[in-house]
């Protein structure tokens, strides 16, 4: 049975993010970008969810704003996708932002109709309660265009 853990230990944090993106390189191809993730994460609000000792997969979420945190970074294994544990993970980062005062979570994603696995991680955002808020077509370059959407927390 999985369980969604807020983890404070800069190294146990840098250990998940490694361990999960390293195994969804398909979406974090990168290096630079995955090895940025992982050297930040010790900053940000970490969630893990986790079966035992295994992390299936992680959260971080990073103020904005003094109103607003980002949901910066996120990843489920391939092997427990479809499963609800995303849902969980952004449940729970739902719980400890409005615990904290935020009243904005915001995430970037590619925008939808670029590339067939965006689109689903779009919908996977938008079923979670993200509205679309604005697009920044060059914001990391033109193949993908950044969609930022954003839901309300009070």
């Amino acid at each position: 049975m999985e369980v969604i853990e807020y983890i404070k230990n800069s190294e146990e944090k840098k250990i998940i993010a490694r361990a999960v993106l390293e195994g969804l390189k398909e979406w974090f191809e990168v290096e630079e970008s995955r090895e940025g993730y992982i050297r930040d994460c010790v900053d940000w609000i970490f969630l893990a969810a986790k079966d035992g000792d295994k992390a299936m997969g992680f959260l971080c979420l990073k103020e904005t704003g003094k109103s607003t945190v980002e949901l910066a970074v996120m990843g489920v294994l391939k092997d427990y996708h479809r499963q609800g544990i995303g849902r969980q993970l952004v449940e729970q980062a739902k719980k400890i932002a409005e615990s904290l005062d935020y009243e904005f979570m915001q995430v970037k994603t590619v925008k939808m109709g670029m590339y067939e696995d965006y689109d689903k991680t779009n919908e996977f955002y938008i079923s979670c309660g993200f509205k679309e808020f604005e697009l920044f077509p060059l914001y990391w370059d033109e193949a993908n265009p950044c969609q930022i959407y954003v839901m309300s927390l009070k």
